[in-house]
């Protein structure tokens, strides 16, 4: 991944709304959602959702498909690992990353004052 590419998708995910969007559509799976039930659930109005929609798709982040009437958005995950990968590249030094965070451990309990645990 070119650099301009990764800082177009990180400013296009830099915005609270087109971030909300994207992380909605990342957790809904490859099936995504309808642009109404994303608006819904964001609590959204309409043009202010095409309008971040647009730009998401515009930078590669999400994908539409026309169904009948609606249309379906869902994550591309493959500029999703492109970019995470393009942020991870190198790092550590070379070295063996570190485990998973104890708070993002599956049987793990995240900390009470919100701190992560040590």
């Amino acid at each position: 991944m070119e650099i301009l590419s990764a800082a177009e998708r990180l400013a296009a995910l830099g915005h609270e709304s087109r971030l909300a969007t994207y992380r909605l559509l990342v957790e809904a799976g490859p099936q995504g959602l309808i642009a109404s039930a994303i608006a819904e659930r964001l609590g959204l109005p309409a043009a202010t959702l095409s309008f971040h929609l647009s730009h998401l798709s515009r930078v590669g982040l999400v994908k539409g498909e026309r169904e009948s009437r609606f249309i379906r958005y869902s994550a591309e995950y493959g500029a999703m690992d492109a970019l995470i990968g393009f942020l991870t590249r190198n790092c550590c030094q070379g070295e063996p990353c570190r485990p998973p965070a104890v708070c993002c451990a599956p049987d793990s309990q995240p900390a009470r004052d919100g701190a992560s645990p040590t």
